[in-house]
């Protein structure tokens, strides 16, 4: 219960919704998005406490409606992440992804100049604080399979989210 009450006190604003890759749950500091987390065998970290929102985690939701309606391409709430500078290097690589493009992670691991830790940056991408609205479904192997993912029910979310993309990929 002290990691939630941690959490809490760190992103006060609580605020979830239904999509079609099931519930998604958004926090906000009350300045930014903090954290986005997807619904993993059936809970989301929060389930036990009630909604409080704001209006950027209310904003965060409906730009995700809005995305999933096909209708949002891009996201413009603001989100705050807190980590090492290489993580919000290879999280600043993947927010200037777009709607329907990808790369790999050997290509984000030269963006941010560290050719050769495709695995950290994997590791980087696994912990990524705001999925989806930081589009780290849109990373690939450099043989364009999907590969693991932390969010949902895993790599068939991911492929779920590049199909809704138009994004071409080997299962």
């Amino acid at each position: 219960m002290d990691t939630l009450i941690q959490l809490r006190a760190a992103s006060p604003f609580l605020q979830r919704c239904e999509t079609p890759i099931g519930r998604v749950e958004v926090l906000s500091d009350g300045e930014a998005v903090t954290s986005v987390a997807l619904e993993q065998r059936g809970s989301l970290p929060h389930d036990g406490l009630a909604y409080d929102s704001d209006a950027v985690a209310d904003e965060a939701v409906a730009q995700l409606l809005d995305y999933f309606q096909g209708v949002r391409r891009r996201f413009t709430v603001p989100v705050a992440h807190h980590g090492t500078p290489f993580q919000h290097a290879v999280w600043a690589v993947l927010a200037e992804l777009r709607w329907g493009e990808h790369t790999s992670y050997g290509a984000i691991a030269r963006a941010v100049g560290r050719a050769g830790s495709g695995r950290a940056v994997g590791g980087a991408i696994a912990i990524n604080p705001t999925p989806l609205i930081v589009g780290c479904h849109r990373v690939l192997s450099a043989t364009g399979r999907v590969t693991g993912w932390s969010w949902g029910d895993g790599a068939a979310t991911k492929a779920r989210l590049l199909a809704h993309e138009g994004i071409p990929f080997i299962p």
